[in-house]
């Protein structure tokens, strides 16, 4: 099939618009592979102090001719996605033993789990925790003993920083290994109604609690298509997960296999063989339109709109958003999962998954297939899944068809002609709109606005009877200068009791909301952000907005001229649970367009 004109002129234009900082990054690849295996040019106590608690593995690793492996691990059994990668080193150096090579963790990151933080200060550092997490993988490789890496992380910062990372020690091989989503619980769309009627004040806490702890109950991913789960798909999509390792469920017989064939696979693909698959060579410019055409065909997280251009940074490629919104206008919606359905991703994952999605689009010619991957040449390879018989573990064809066509559908059947992403523009700045869970007749909004500096002020509004006209909710000083962009998702059953009650609303922001953002549209990442003295700052009570994500248009119809931008007391958010830590970041931080970070 012939590539898409869209997937191909987006291509070609990230192509040239990167061509310096690409060929940079290259260059820079290509002279550290040069030096051949890292352990080679350490002295003999560099060496020793590298392997003295490695135990029998010590005579492998001096010896220096068997690869080794670094795990970068972001373990913590506070996060149910991280938990079960407490037991993985082990296995990783088993089955690395058995293989012929070696293993040692290189270094552990930081994983906060956005849930826990959700409308409280800790998610402040949320964003921030992306670069953390670079830094830290990149000096657990700073050792420079390794030949591979492996990359233990799954949710909304940890795999964005750990690419961050894999991009810059980008000589290096390097997997991506998940652990699979948690089995499901109590379905989301209850759990949305819970919410929505403990927000109304039917219900009370208990009872709330008790739907929350029946949602989120186990070991693994939560279940909703969020911004952990849309990673994992670009894992695939990307070319850095084996084929068909995202939704295995933690604990599995197949689960614990794919962990073993990742080890395996890394030591295959190192320098001292003859398959050298390092990450700079699989993070090109094709690999990101791939995991754009993603994102847009599963209807993913808004948050990967301020990630992706973060971590092709990393990689010498340059994204903007009109990439998003042309690749967008290109992609049909093809999944329908929570928050964009009833279904979650165990659900997508039965119904045919990402094995099915990526088969098809590649046959519709709406995918780049001659790309590298960690397991080969091609994303063909991504069409087969995996299995286990009586006979060992191995690969199948995956499926053509859809196994249900309420969650998933072919290209040429789509549930929406165009993907999920739409790029606003417009007097009040640059942002984006997630519309594939959103009514058609409300992808228009035209209102007064509503004027909040803090969520909790909007929340306490609406407790206080004030929002009882269509409305649209501006809360800004919420970029990345002013407290570190957090998200904003503790709004949404709020905006969604207003909107259930027949009023016109929409949310404007220079802040984020979650991957599980839904029904309620919201303009975000609205830039400049009102601490940069963007026009978001100008706005006043009764102005009146209009948000069109059918032109891809955010504009102030009341006339702004000769108005001072408002000022916001920020003093109170450099202190408190971690704040102070992070007062260089929010000084450096670049624009949210440009991906929102701090290190690149």
């Amino acid at each position: 099939m012939t590539l898409n004109s869209t997937v191909d002129r987006v291509t070609e234009r990230i192509i040239a618009r990167s061509e310096g900082p690409r060929r940079a990054y290259l260059d820079r690849m290509a002279r550290a592979a040069e030096e051949g295996p890292r352990r080679a040019h350490l002295s003999c106590g560099n060496q020793a102090h590298a392997y003295a608690a490695m135990g029998d593995d010590k005579a492998m690793l001096a010896a220096d001719r068997a690869p080794n492996i670094g795990i970068i691990t972001a373990y913590n059994d506070m996060l149910s996605a991280h938990q079960p990668f407490e037991n993985y080193p082990e296995k990783i150096r088993n089955a690395a033993r058995a293989a012929g090579g070696t293993a040692q963790v290189a270094g552990g990151v930081p994983s906060m789990c956005d849930g826990v933080t959700q409308g409280q200060t800790g998610m402040e550092l949320s964003l921030f925790s992306r670069d953390v997490i670079a830094l830290a993988a990149g000096v657990g490789l700073s050792h420079n003993v390794f030949d591979a890496a492996l990359y233990l992380g799954v949710c909304d910062k940890i795999v964005p920083g750990l690419i961050m990372a894999a991009a810059t020690f980008g000589y290096i091989p390097g997997l991506f290994v998940p652990a699979g989503p948690m089995t499901s619980g109590l379905p989301n769309d209850e759990k949305a109604r819970v919410r929505q009627e403990f927000a109304k004040g039917n219900i009370d806490r208990a009872e709330l609690m008790k739907a929350e702890m029946e949602s989120y109950h186990g070991p693994g991913t939560c279940t909703f298509y969020g911004t952990a789960n849309t990673n994992q798909m670009l894992m695939e999509f990307m070319g850095l997960h084996l084929p068909g390792a995202s939704f295995v469920n933690p604990h599995t017989d197949l689960r614990e296999e794919l962990t073993k064939q990742a080890t395996r696979r890394a030591l295959e693909i190192t320098a001292l063989g003859n398959d050298y698959t390092p990450v700079s060579d699989i993070l090109d410019e094709k690999a990101f339109v791939n995991g754009l055409v993603g994102l847009m065909a599963t209807g993913g997280s808004t948050n990967l709109v301020l990630h992706l251009p973060a971590m092709a940074r990393a990689a010498g490629v340059i994204l903007d958003l009109e990439d998003f919104s042309d690749i967008s206008s290109a992609v049909p919606l093809m999944a329908k999962v929570y928050p964009n359905g009833l279904a979650d991703v165990n659900h997508f994952h039965a119904a045919g998954g990402l094995q099915f999605m990526i088969s098809n689009l590649l046959e519709e010619g709406l995918m780049h297939e001659d790309v590298k991957t960690v397991a080969g040449r091609g994303l063909n390879h991504y069409t087969q899944e995996p299995m286990l018989t009586d006979t060992g573990f191995g690969y199948r064809a995956g499926p053509k068809t859809s196994h249900n066509d309420k969650i998933l559908r072919p290209a040429s059947d789509p549930f929406a002609p165009q993907g999920g992403l739409v790029q606003l523009a417009g007097n009040l700045g640059r942002g984006v709109i997630k519309v594939s869970a959103v009514a058609p007749e409300r992808h228009i909004i035209e209102a007064p606005v509503r004027i909040f500096h803090e969520q909790h002020d909007c929340k306490a509004a609406f407790q206080a009877g004030e929002l009882t006209e269509d409305t649209i909710v501006v809360v800004r000083f919420q970029g990345p200068k002013s407290n570190g962009m957090p998200e904003l998702h503790s709004l949404t059953p709020t905006l969604a009791v207003l909107q259930d009650r027949g009023l016109k609303v929409a949310l404007v922001t220079d802040g984020r909301m979650s991957g599980a953002s839904g029904k309620v549209p919201a303009a975000i990442h609205v830039a400049p952000e009102a601490a940069d003295g963007g026009p978001i700052a100008l706005l006043r009570d009764g102005d009146i907005v209009r948000l069109d994500a059918s032109t891809g248009t955010l504009e102030c119809l009341t006339d702004l001229t000769g108005r001072e931008p408002a000022q916001a007391d920020l003093a109170g958010n450099g202190t408190g649970v971690g704040r102070e830590l992070f007062e260089m970041f929010r000084q450096t931080v670049g624009p949210s367009t440009e991906g929102a970070a701090v290190v690149l």
